[in-house]
């Protein structure tokens, strides 16, 4: 691989990123919850505001890969690294999205629910970029790929464990912060969590050919 197509898998990874950003802020605008990795860290920003919803994510992210390096000790690959300024961005980059989305109003259920709909199709894409670039995996799919790995069971049951996970722990949280009521997480959250993954499918189908080719070709440009 060239150099000019290594810098632009990371240019591409960093569009992914704001992407996913773009989609956890519109489903945080909705109001109805968000996508079970980030809902743990949506929880604290509603009860603890002194920081904003992106720098909980960062929070969180961070714990995320300290338990990967706690878990593979001298097998973490130095390159993984690069998953704290990742997760740096897309704090930043959510933070921003958010502010940007705070001037529209979400008056009714319906827009409530458009902004989910369209934070999950926004989400898959970002996730998608981020997959085709081929350089970092985002933190929360690293964890579990390294979890899967360590305990020799496939990824898309860990992958289901770990968003059942999220989404309960988030659920006593919110119990326990706000007098025993759900705030925080809710349909959106299952939304969001049933119907990603499919459209990344979709995504990846349509935009992995042909993004690689135009990658190639960057690479081979004079």
């Amino acid at each position: 691989m060239s150099k000019k197509e290594h810098f632009a898998r990371y240019i591409l990874l960093i569009i992914g990123v704001f992407f996913v950003a773009l989609g956890i802020a519109l489903a945080k605008r909705s109001d109805l919850g968000i996508s079970p990795v980030s809902s743990i860290a949506n929880v604290f920003s509603i009860k603890f505001t002194f920081f904003t919803v992106g720098t909980w994510i960062i929070i969180w992210n961070c714990v995320m890969i300290l338990a990967q390096i706690i878990i593979l000790r001298k097998d973490f690959k130095p390159i993984q690294f690069l998953q704290f300024p990742i997760s740096l961005l897309l704090g930043v980059f959510t933070d921003f999205c958010v502010a940007i989305l705070s001037f529209i109003p979400t008056d009714n259920y319906i827009t409530k629910l458009s902004f989910i709909l369209l934070g999950v199709i926004v989400l898959a894409f970002g996730i998608t970029l981020m997959i085709i670039s081929d350089t970092v995996m985002n933190v929360g799919e690293a964890f579990v790929d390294v979890v899967s790995k360590k305990l020799g069971k496939p990824f898309g049951s860990i992958k289901v464990v770990f968003d059942i996970s999220c989404v309960l722990f988030s659920i006593i949280l919110s119990l326990i912060f706000f007098n025993f009521k759900i705030v925080g997480t809710r349909e959106g959250t299952i939304i969001t969590a049933c119907f990603t993954g499919f459209v990344i499918k979709l995504f990846t189908r349509l935009l992995k050919e042909p993004t690689n080719q135009a990658l190639k070709k960057i690479g081979n440009s004079k």
